[in-house]
């Protein structure tokens, strides 16, 4: 085959793959698109969309019952999951997210915590829009700096994947 030829072709596959249509995504990818856990205990959440929450869930059990499920031997996507439905049920009651935040800032001091509390903060970061209130406390707390960190601290193919989310979904990273 001549270069000529060559170099055709790949002007034309290059034109092509510019062309193809691409797929549409939209809102913060923390929050939007729920993780496929498959039979891993997390918090309750109803049907009909990644913001459809348990109407008999008791919001008020939120903090103890995510904790619990944050347990040393959770996987990191159980984790995340985790965090971004307690997001969802915090968003209205700014009381019971700050402290949530609060609860996992004060664990927050070995790899697995530093990761929960991360990315608690990014996924809060992303979900603003949501609040009914602003949530001050983390102003100031860089949590993709403490997913690096988390990933350090205990290395996990999973947190990478949660760094790339959460760079994805913020602007000026």
């Amino acid at each position: 085959m001549t270069r000529w030829v060559r170099s055709a072709l790949f002007t034309a596959f290059l034109f092509a793959a510019l062309l193809a249509p691409q797929p549409a995504v939209a809102g913060p990818p923390l929050l939007c698109f729920p993780f496929d856990i498959g039979t891993a205990r997390s918090l309750p959440m109803g049907s009909g969309g990644w913001r459809a929450i348990d109407p008999a869930y008791d919001v008020t059990r939120l903090i103890d019952d995510t904790v619990a499920l944050l347990g040393p031997d959770t996987p990191v996507l159980v984790r995340m999951e985790t965090l971004r439905r307690a997001t969802v049920y915090a968003a209205d009651h700014a009381e019971i997210a700050a402290a949530l935040l609060r609860t996992l800032r004060d664990r927050a001091n070995a790899g697995l915590a530093v990761f929960d509390f991360g990315y608690l903060v990014e996924t809060y970061r992303q979900a603003a829009p949501m609040f009914k209130h602003a949530i001050a406390d983390i102003a100031g707390v860089d949590g993709y700096q403490l997913v690096l960190k988390a990933r350090a601290l205990q290395p996990d193919a999973s947190m990478e994947y949660a760094a790339q989310l959460i760079a994805s979904g913020s602007a000026g990273r």
